[in-house]
């Protein structure tokens, strides 16, 4: 068993919640507040590859504010320090007679109040390896990984009182844990448990997953929507089917996974259960993005000093870009995974026209697709004194792009939630996006009719021409209208893009997965 700083948690706990000491026969306490255990392949700060891994690291703060016993528990990948993060053993047990490995660790900590647990069980989770690595081996270990968490739950709820009344689980690694919990339903404690499923990005679904699921002993899957659609072996479709609830994360994007362009194969499905779906656009953890406390800026600032202070930070990018430091000249900023998806085969067409007509200047950072590495690569070679990538990860630049771009291109051909154009509004810099998704739900076109109107520059057309025009039309309002630049800088920065709308969204998909489940 672990020792203090376990002890300390569960004393927070008990301070926290009021509850009643009655048990049932499976063993477990029953707190007052909803229990709520979000199962996920990421999470912040431990593992992150994606925007997934945001969402489940700030969100359970946002639904332990608004009452509820919010928990989280992910793979504990061996890369992961455990004395940084104090981390502890809280039990093992032995699962070799029922999966072929030898044992399962469960690990716990306090993150922001929060317990995160962190499943180890090797050869699966535990060894040396990345979040995700090649697409049979993510197969095989993922699956194993909602059966593990199968065998957690009840270990958890038999050794330390608690078991969750909704299981939140994210995308296709972890979807098989909805039907699982029905394959138990009649059972105590499975009768007693809803599911929810959050769809981040539906283009990623855990296809072709059948011999995999044979070869590890799950069989059924005998939803009629599944047969009925051909996705028995189509993990995420699993966890649609099974699902009480199910969430995306932008009101618009549950709109666009009805229609096959955005839904892919699962459209059809979707619609199926187009009743229990809700879009939950997702928040920022406002304490952690804040350009007045930033500790990465040059100058920390906030909506009534930003025209004052926000500049010296433009000079340090430039500076850093090795570009000439001009606060007169728009910068346009890229943060981004290099992805044809995030509208790149758009936007270089258009950026090398522009950058070649006009006064202005790139810096872009990220990593991805090859070619469009390379296109980047070649607009700093071709515009060395106007354009500068930097082809890898430095979440220190990121946050300095953000403070110090005057214009942040996501121009994507679809775009779940989207969080760089938040970031890039809370730090004063104006978005250039495509009308899809979350960008669509977050960015206010300018309208040049009307100047109280837009906190960002808008387009529908998936062609270079509309990403072409919309910077021409952005570099002007920023050359000719100064003090309509600085308005919308500030009506950016004074939207609430925090969790607390959208905690209260969940908690009630939650109680609506619960009312479900009981009839």
């Amino acid at each position: 068993m672990a020792g203090n700083a376990v002890e300390q948690l569960n004393v927070s706990i008990a301070l926290m919640l009021s509850y009643n000491r009655g048990r049932s026969e499976f063993g477990r306490e029953w707190f007052s507040a909803m229990k709520v255990l979000l199962a996920s392949a990421e999470a912040v700060p431990f593992a992150k590859v994606g925007g997934m891994a945001d969402v489940v690291g700030s969100l359970p703060a946002a639904l332990r504010r608004a009452g509820l016993d919010a928990r989280v528990i992910l793979p504990g990948y061996s890369f992961i320090d455990h004395a940084h993060h104090g981390i502890e053993l809280l039990f093992s047990f032995d699962l070799s007679h029922r999966l072929g490995v030898n044992s399962v660790s469960l690990y716990v900590c306090d993150y922001q109040g929060i317990p995160f647990y962190l499943l180890q069980s090797p050869p699966y989770f535990g060894l040396e390896g990345d979040v995700y690595s090649d697409w049979n081996w993510d197969m095989e270990r993922f699956i194993y990984l909602n059966q593990a968490l199968m065998a957690v739950l009840y270990e958890l709820g038999e050794r330390t009182g608690w078991f969750p009344d909704c299981a939140h689980v994210n995308d296709w690694h972890t979807s098989l844990l909805p039907f699982m919990i029905r394959e138990h339903g009649g059972e105590d404690p499975w009768a007693s448990l809803a599911s929810v499923i959050s769809i981040h990005n539906i283009a990623y679904q855990g296809n072709h997953a059948g011999g995999f699921l044979w070869q590890a002993g799950v069989h059924g899957r005998h939803h009629p929507d599944l047969l009925a659609l051909g996705l028995t072996d189509n993990l995420l479709g699993v966890g649609i089917a099974y699902s009480d609830m199910i969430s995306t994360v932008s009101p618009r994007y549950a709109e666009e996974i009805k229609y096959p362009y955005a839904g892919y194969e699962l459209a059809s499905l979707i619609g199926r259960r187009a009743a229990d779906l809700r879009g939950i656009l997702n928040g920022l953890d406002c304490d952690l993005w804040d350009p007045a406390t930033d500790p990465e800026l040059i100058r920390n600032y906030d909506v009534d000093s930003f025209v004052r202070e926000r500049p010296a930070n433009k000079s340090h990018l430039q500076s850093y870009a090795r570009l000439p430091v001009r606060e007169d000249v728009p910068l346009v900023g890229v943060v981004s995974r290099l992805a044809a998806q995030k509208g790149f085969d758009m936007a270089l067409p258009a950026l090398r026209n522009v950058l070649g007509e006009r006064d202005m200047q790139l810096v872009a950072l990220g990593t991805g697709e090859p070619e469009i590495e390379q296109a980047f690569w070649q607009l700093d070679q071709d515009f060395g004194d106007r354009a500068r990538a930097f082809l890898q990860f430095d979440g220190t630049l990121a946050q300095q792009i953000y403070a110090g771009c005057d214009i942040f291109l996501m121009p994507s051909h679809f775009e779940p939630c989207g969080m760089g154009q938040m970031m890039a509004m809370r730090y004063g810099a104006l978005p250039l996006a495509r009308e899809t998704g979350g960008l669509a739900d977050t960015v206010i076109n300018y309208d040049n009719a009307d100047a109280a109107v837009g906190t960002g520059f808008v387009f529908q057309w998936q062609e270079a021409e509309a990403v072409e025009g919309t910077l021409h039309w952005a570099l002007d309002v920023y050359e000719q209208k100064p003090e309509v630049w600085r308005r919308m800088q500030k009506r950016g920065m004074s939207m609430d893009f925090s969790w607390h709308k959208s905690a209260g969204e969940y908690v009630e998909l939650y109680e609506g997965a619960i009312k479900r489940l009981v009839g």
